[in-house]
């Protein structure tokens, strides 16, 4: 079964690292007392008991944290003057408030609010009574469920059996699916569902049957097009052939005028925008060329870890206008794919469906390299460097074989780091060629996915960038502070 987890509603700010001039990378980072200051947090909406950490400065000087209501908590770990990690404590404000970090001399707030959830299953997809059969999913609504992290069934034998929450599926924090073991007790009983602060939530009494030997299913894209093109259109050459309006404000100079439900969706769900063409430059703007997104300084091109290459001559773009600027424009201005070399053959949104039966995929992962994790907490420094056999210079924690080496320069692998709140950045052995631009990786980025245990997947793609040249001699570094790298291996 093809496994998804991905959380949402975490908010954070990127620290931007500037670097000296004459100074190694690890000194760059020390820089003039500017006090006293919370930038960010994460997670923003946490519960009794979840870690969560603390970005700023000055926080050597830091005897205690004020959570709203005015809960004190000294029991923290300073892990840098520009890091806390803390766990939340229990008598949070429901209608959670500002952290203030205390010490010697003086205070700071955090500059946006802490938030309390609270997980609320106002129903599921099965009704009481129902029989359940084993491999089958149950989908669960509420509010706050990404606070839930098992579901508790019993085993052949009726024993208590725990299926944890890197099985279930996940697209937001109102719903989750949930998919039984296929071997389970054979009767008619209540499973629970429990939460990371301890509660422990009873689900209908259902009819369990365990799975038939042959029974199975698999999960599948499925596309629900909004446009398609004929294929004949001229090729892009920064006009604007592919301008798209809703049907309310349409001017008739657009390609297609949109039903407004379907325009309301594109402006708060993620699309998908398929082009044709070798090299696209792409440009996402409103038909007034106003409001680029996802701003002003990038266009798409071939190697944007949101541009997917489809390897058929066709690339797909993932469009997420939701809080930009360029949502509200394009209701008078229309939306434009501008730039060259290339077409836009289609437009769709994408759902995950979980088809029945025909057996199922299953991911298997080929390990490339596995750490201890008793390696040291990262804070600048060069303990995860990885070479090739051939120019590998004693330094570096792992030489790889010449062919995993040349599979890492052209193939999509993941990193698997520890960590409340990474901050990791991708560099040679000698701190050249950032991936994929010059801005390091904080959790809520598109490529690094929250596994809910603590630890991160970062899916690294080199092939066309600079860094895939650059290692063979310089080596390849994954620095940064606040984390370990426990794993690197490619997804068969």
């Amino acid at each position: 079964m093809k496994k998804i987890f991905k959380y949402f509603g975490i908010l954070l700010g990127v620290a931007l690292l500037g670097t000296l001039s004459g100074c190694t990378p690890e000194e760059s980072m020390g820089s003039a007392d500017i006090g006293l200051g919370i930038k960010v947090f994460a997670p923003t909406k946490v519960v009794a008991g979840q870690p969560m950490t603390i970005n700023g400065s000055d926080f050597s000087k830091v005897s205690e944290i004020v959570f709203p209501n005015g809960v004190t908590v000294t029991d923290f770990e300073l892990v840098s003057n520009e890091m806390i990690r803390v766990n939340a404590p229990a008598g949070i404000a429901a209608d959670g408030g500002k952290i203030i970090v205390r010490g010697s001399e003086g205070e700071a707030e955090s500059p946006l609010p802490l938030t309390l959830g609270n997980t609320v299953v106002s129903g599921y997809s099965r009704q009481p009574g129902e029989t359940v059969t084993g491999g089958e999913q149950i989908t669960v609504y509420g509010t706050d469920l990404e606070f839930i992290n098992r579901l508790e069934i019993l085993d052949e034998e009726g024993n208590p059996l725990f299926v944890e929450d890197e099985d279930f599926y996940r697209k937001g924090t109102s719903s989750v699916v949930i998919t039984f073991p296929r071997k389970i007790f054979e009767g008619t009983y209540i499973a629970y569902l429990h939460t990371f602060d301890g509660k422990r939530i009873p689900l209908p009494e259902f009819s369990y049957v365990p799975a038939a030997d042959d029974e199975g299913g698999h999960w599948e894209i499925v596309e629900e097009i909004i446009w398609e093109g004929t294929g004949e259109e001229p090729v892009v050459n920064w006009s604007g052939t592919f301008r798209y309006a809703n049907e309310q404000n349409s001017t008739g100079e657009e390609i297609y005028a949109m039903p407004m439900d379907v325009w309301a969706r594109l402006k708060t769900e993620t699309f998908y925008v398929t082009v044709k063409g070798d090299n696209p430059q792409i440009r996402v703007v409103t038909g007034w060329w106003n409001n680029q997104w996802p701003d002003s300084s990038t266009d798409f091109m071939p190697g944007n870890e949101l541009l997917k290459d489809n390897g058929d001559g066709t690339f797909t773009l993932a469009v997420t206008l939701k809080g930009h600027p360029l949502a509200d424009a394009i209701d008078t201005e229309h939306l434009l794919f501008t730039g060259s070399g290339f077409i836009v053959t289609k437009i769709a949104f994408q759902k995950e469906e979980w088809i029945d039966g025909g057996g199922h995929m299953e991911i298997v992962k080929t390990p490339i390299w596995e750490g201890t994790g008793e390696e040291p907490d990262l804070n600048w420094g060069g303990t995860f460097r990885y070479a090739n056999e051939q120019n590998s210079t004693g330094e570096e924690i792992y030489a790889m074989p010449m062919d995993m080496w040349a599979r890492l320069k052209t193939e999509t692998f993941y990193v698997t780091i520890k960590g409340a709140n990474p901050q990791i950045r991708v560099v040679t052995g000698w701190w050249n060629n950032q991936w994929p631009d010059s801005n390091d990786i904080f959790p809520g980025n598109e490529l690094l996915t929250d596994n809910g245990d603590g630890t991160f997947t970062l899916a690294v793609t080199l092939a066309g960038h600079p860094l895939a040249d650059a290692m063979d001699t310089e080596h390849l570094l994954f620095t940064g502070s606040g984390y370990i790298v426990t794993k690197i291996y490619f997804l068969e």
